[in-house]
């Protein structure tokens, strides 16, 4: 099946572009992407352990199915300032 990812910040940056296509088999994960994502985008393997995964506008587990039509976004850390 075919997953269109997408990137947001410094995932973006890294990848140049605001999504990957990620070609994966039927029944995979969020840890099988998370595999594929390593492979075809070598500058985020670093981020990788840290990166949140949504799926269908949720945050998901590695062990979360995935479809041909779930919504899937590349969430890095994010770190904030402290308030007021």
């Amino acid at each position: 099946m075919r997953i269109e990812v997408r990137l947001f910040a410094v995932a973006r940056q890294r990848v140049g572009s605001p999504t990957l296509t990620i070609d994966l088999p039927e029944l995979a994960t969020v840890a099988d992407l998370r595999h594929a994502l390593a492979a075809s985008a070598p500058s985020l393997a670093d981020l990788l352990p840290k990166l949140m995964i949504a799926v269908d506008s949720e945050y998901a587990d590695d062990d979360r199915k995935l479809s041909t039509y779930s919504e899937v976004a590349v969430i890095p850390p994010v770190s904030g300032g402290s308030c007021g």
